[in-house]
């Protein structure tokens, strides 16, 4: 997987980064380029799913949420990065704040039982 190298004038807004990842104690070593092919965002925000197909390419879930055929669930997005750079922090231990993620719905049990040193949290109360 290769991603562009191209200085482009976009911008993210990162403010609800540390709101929706808590407390980041481990993640892949490395960090991930993520293959986004068909994912229509411009923007990948803090606490979005990651998946891996059986090929080891790891993707963002779709905004639909469901989980296509032959993927696993292997983190979450710890910043939020552009689709066009791909770049990705992978959280597989740590605190997620699930209501201010940017898909609280894709949070289901199959992500908290794939994600079992991940604890997912309603910081709204």
């Amino acid at each position: 997987m290769y991603a562009n190298l191209a200085n482009t004038p976009d911008s993210i807004d990162t403010g609800m980064d540390s709101i929706v990842i808590v407390n980041h104690l481990e993640g892949i070593p490395g960090g991930k380029v993520l293959d986004t092919t068909g994912f229509d965002p411009t923007v990948i925000k803090a606490g979005h799913v990651i998946i891996k197909n059986a090929s080891d390419v790891y993707k963002p879930l779709p905004v639909t949420g469901t989980l296509p055929a032959s993927h696993t669930i292997e983190g979450i997005l710890v910043s939020s990065i552009l689709t066009a750079k791909p770049f990705a922090a992978v959280m597989v231990r740590g605190t997620v704040n699930v209501v201010a993620s940017p898909y609280p719905a894709h949070i289901t049990s199959d992500v908290k039982t794939a994600l079992p040193l991940i604890r997912f949290v309603d910081e709204s109360k």
